[in-house]
């Protein structure tokens, strides 16, 4: 029988190979053919591999048994190498032992029955009626009898009604019965050739829900037999499939772009994510959420999405930067696909500098934050820019009353690679000019913004993405100013898949900021100002599948920073400015971070995170030391130290702690509780009452130690009716330590030794959030309510560095009631209203409470700092969507969108100032927008 199947197997190979091979494998044939001869018994033997339909009929040939199997079974199956087993029977279970194949043997008629996955069974096992409460071992695992009964027979009714063809997984082992078996693959867009995260995989049997991680794997324990899986995503088609496992096994799932049925599935996989995670306080948002919210000017705008949810905000209206549970705008990492962005914002914060074609969403963690980010202390947004079409050429685009948008995707190599690029451009002069501000009529304003993206699938295990953005900002406010400021980002990342239960990805990230101004003035004071911040990111990341109880995440990353503080130069020959030049800044930060996530029993998971920061600040520069015992200013200054190049001026660092609890009382209740602790070593210096294009970035030094926090939460998640209804509750206290402020009558620009005019002190803010939201029928929309506080206290025994006594103060972004309602309704397939409400406790500010002489000059007493508030902020805006048809095959699809902001004309204050006429303080506010603001934007799509 062995000489039978290699001779056979060399046949086969003859027609394939060259003349000096054919002679190697002749002479290793041979030396098979005489050990077969010498051998006691028949064997089987191969060196390589072999059509498993050759070999079998070779066996019948050889052995007077009689195969029975379907050919389409066994097509393109081969026989594994250095088979040798003794017996017809363990020779053929060897044969099968690559494939789901099983086998019978019917000795009395000399016949071999293959089987497809499953057993035949000439009587039934002992166990069969075994009583509930005796056990057996199977396998390694010790189970009830009743639990291994085998009952896998298919009912005519549900045969007939199959939809899908039926997928049978595993091959049936008697040694290996159980209850229940894992199941596992990667979910993968069919057109795009890219992973699917965040999927739901749901079980319609057990109910059990499973999430696919970021790289589209997922793993969901199926009772054994018969099962109907269901799939379901954003911007995906629900997709079902019936299966029959009866192993463990692999299924990967092609999925197929499901934009008619997108807000449904939507719903289904935001929901699931909601109650199953462990995670609190995180947000995701898609882009075509913000497609039908009534947004100003018609810009569809993902962080103006983000501000209508429970615990985030901004100062006020026009302001740049996001508040969330009460943070500053600085204890925020904004990321775009991977890569810090420090101003994400277009034209005073008004428009995003994010192209809303290119982007696919956002993961927004202001809880739990992940263990693989650190640096900021509230919150990580976390951007993704879409992979392009790698079928065919297709695009998006919109006008609007202020700005065009393009994005292209162009297939590289079809199914393989493509490139997205994308571009937007402003003329938004004309709305200066409108706006209720006599001081801007004659004022102008432009932007652009780019971004492209390069993704390359080399195989199911690897793949690379680059994307490459530039936005700059021309604004002039005064006929002699011209301000800009500019984002320039790039990243590369490679993912691979070591092995089906490890994938690693390698990063690497630059992003640079920077602003200038150029002053062209009547006099011989013309200059120019510049600020740049530079970094530089290499970090490698793990995520391990341990079991079906541990999922590790882990890795190391380190960041270079290079900060230019400020220089003035003069503008021409006759200018009388002298220059200015403040030295550069340079910083290491690193850290090393595990995660696991533990599945302790079906309700009960953790999440246990370690993650050890690092930072370095180094030199060349020179710093300054101070007399203790007495406030920090120049009479106080004991010494100058200078560094050199490379020197290390001063080390932080330590432990950062994630943990996690989520508890599942029902399939659609849960409660979550998180602990964290975060470093932040670098800060924002200003002296504005909302933030502005022009702050910079300070990091910490010698004077200058880094801001820590720490963030408790707890939370109630709750779905009702199938998951159309969405609620959350969660209350949270947050603790700071080290938050800068700055000195009354501060200069903080341009200044060599910054540290004389800030402040550190300590801060807490504390709030409950409040969400309803309806995911899917004609009316659909969310309601989000937050009571939130926020306080600052700076305190020392020296007069001149305390605020407010020492006590506890409101921060500038103190809002106590939020409260944010977002509604759409669908009166067709192509047509929709929609509507957009906010009310916000107006912002606290300080205000002059009396005048006094003094030698003869006037001066002005102010109150406590915030010690007032302005009036009450609230806005509606009111849209009309129109579709297009929904022919498949038109030249381009289009979409039109009528909006009006600010429905009401509400005169919200974006801020106040005071004035001195005829010896008298007067108050004044500006507004940003204190009339309603219509706007028409067409869309298209081909």
């Amino acid at each position: 029988m062995a000489n039978s199947i290699a001779i056979a197997m060399q046949k086969e190979r003859r027609r394939e190979v060259l003349s000096p091979i054919f002679a190697l494998l002749f002479f290793c044939l041979l030396l098979f053919f005489v050990q077969g001869v010498n051998a006691q018994e028949d064997s089987v033997k191969a060196v390589d591999s072999l059509s498993l339909k050759v070999a079998l009929l070779q066996l019948e040939s050889d052995t007077g048994y009689s195969f029975f199997f379907n050919e389409d079974w066994i097509v393109n199956k081969k026989v594994p190498a250095n088979i040798q087993e003794d017996g017809i029977g363990p020779t053929i279970d060897k044969l099968l032992l690559n494939t789901n194949l099983n086998f019978y043997i019917l000795e009395n008629e000399k016949r071999v029955i293959l089987l497809r996955n499953t057993i035949i069974y000439d009587e039934l096992p002992s166990y069969f009626f075994g009583r509930p409460d005796s056990a057996i071992s199977a396998g390694n695992e010790l189970i009830t009898e009743k639990r291994i009964r085998p009952t896998f027979i298919l009912k005519k009714s549900e045969q007939e009604k199959r939809q899908f063809p039926l997928t049978r997984i595993g091959r049936a082992n008697t040694n290996n019965l159980k209850s229940s078996y894992m199941l596992k693959g990667k979910v993968t867009n069919r057109r795009t050739n890219e992973a699917i995260p965040d999927l739901a995989i749901r079980s319609k049997g057990s109910g059990q829900v499973v999430i696919s991680d970021e790289n589209g794997n997922y793993a969901i324990e199926l009772p054994a037999g018969y099962n109907i899986i269901s799939a379901s995503a954003m911007g995906i088609e629900n997709m079902e499939r019936e299966i029959v496992i009866y192993n463990d096994g692999i299924l990967n799932l092609l999925m197929e772009e499901g934009l008619q049925e997108l807000e449904e599935v939507t719903v289904e996989a935001d929901a699931v994510s909601n109650v199953e995670e462990t995670s609190t306080g995180t947000e995701t948002i898609n882009l075509e959420e913000s497609k039908n919210i009534p947004l100003v000017l018609g810009e569809r705008d993902l962080l103006q999405v983000a501000k209508a949810l429970p615990g985030i905000s901004s100062a006020g209206e026009g302001a740049t930067g996001l508040n969330v549970r009460g943070g500053k705008t600085d204890q925020n990492l904004v990321l775009l696909d991977d890569a810090v962005i420090y101003n994400p914002t277009h034209f005073f914060g008004i428009f995003q500098a994010l192209n809303p074609f290119t982007t696919e969403g956002a993961d927004i963690y202001k809880g739990s934050i992940p263990v693989e980010f650190g640096g900021r202390l509230s919150s990580v947004f976390d951007i993704r820019t879409k992979n392009g079409n790698v079928e065919k050429f297709s695009g998006e685009g919109s006008i609007g009353p202020v700005t065009g948008n393009l994005a292209l995707e162009i297939p590289v190599k079809k199914d393989t690679s493509s490139i997205i690029v994308g571009g937007r451009g402003a003329y938004a002069d004309w709305i200066l000019r409108a706006l209720d501000e006599e001081s801007l009529n004659k004022s102008q304003a432009s932007f652009i913004d780019v971004i492209a993206k390069y993704h390359h699938r080399f195989n199911e295990n690897s793949e690379i993405r680059a994307t490459a953005y530039f936005s700059r900002d021309d604004f002039s406010i005064t006929s002699d100013s011209l301000y800009n400021y500019t984002n320039r980002l790039g990243s590369i990342k490679w993912n691979h898949r070591h092995s089906e239960k490890t994938t690693a990805a390698l990063l690497l990230a630059n992003s640079d900021y920077r602003f200038g101004i150029d002053f062209d003035g009547e006099s011989n004071t013309d200059f120019d100002l510049n600020y740049s911040i530079n970094e530089t990111e290499l970090k490698y990341k793990l995520s391990t599948r341990l079991n079906d109880k541990h999922d590790l995440d882990y890795g190391i990353s380190t960041k270079f920073y290079s900060v230019n503080p400020g220089s003035i130069e003069p503008q021409g020959n006759e200018s009388d400015i002298a220059p200015v030049f403040i030295d550069t800044e340079r910083a290491i930060e690193g850290a090393l971070y595990l995660g696991d996530e533990i599945a302790v029993t079906n309700k009960l998971s953790l999440e246990l995170g370690l993650r050890y920061a690092f930072f370095a600040a180094l030199g060349s520069g020179t710093q300054r030391t101070y007399q203790q015992g007495l406030p920090r200013n120049e009479d106080a200054v004991r010494d100058t130290i200078s560094y050199g190049s490379g020197d290390v001026i001063e080390t932080y660092g330590g432990p950062e702690a994630r943990l996690g609890l989520r508890y599942l009382f029902t399939p659609d209740f849960s409660v979550k509780a998180s602990f964290n602790n975060a470093y932040q070593f670098i800060h924002t210096l200003t002296n504005n009452t909302t933030v502005s294009p022009i702050d910079t970035w300070k990091l910490s030094d010698l004077n200058i130690e880094p801001q820590t926090g720490l963030q408790a939460s707890l939370g109630f998640y709750k779905n009702f009716n199938d998951n159309m209804f969405e609620l959350s509750l969660e209350g949270y206290y947050k603790r700071l330590d080290n938050v800068l402020d700055f000195k009354t009558g501060a200069d903080l620009f341009l200044n060599e030794n910054v540290e004389t005019e800030v402040l550190q002190g300590d801060g807490k803010a504390y709030g409950v959030e409040f969400l309803i939201k309806k995911n899917r029928g004609k009316f659909n929309g969310w309601l989000g309510y937050t009571y939130s506080r926020s306080f600052y206290r700076f305190d020392s025994p020296f007069s001149e560095e305390r605020i407010n006594g020492g006590d506890f103060f409101p921060s500038n972004f103190d809002k106590p009631h939020d409260i944010s309602l977002i509604a759409n309704y669908k009166l067709t397939k192509r047509y929709s209203f929609s509507a957009n409400f906010v009310y916000q406790t107006g912002r606290p500010v300080t205000f002059p409470v009396a005048t006094f002489e003094f030698r003869g000059s006037d001066f002005v007493a102010f109150s406590n700092r915030n010690q007032f508030r302005i009036p009450d902020f609230y806005r509606l805006d009111l849209g009309i969507n129109m579709e297009g048809n929904h022919k498949k095959n038109k030249l381009a699809h289009s979409f039109w969108t009528l909006s009006v902001y600010n429905v009401l004309g509400r005169n919200n204050p974006y801020s106040v100032f005071f004035v001195t006429e005829e010896g008298q303080v007067k108050a004044l506010q500006s507004s940003i927008f204190g009339i309603p603001v219509p706007a028409i934007t067409y869309n298209f799509k081909f």
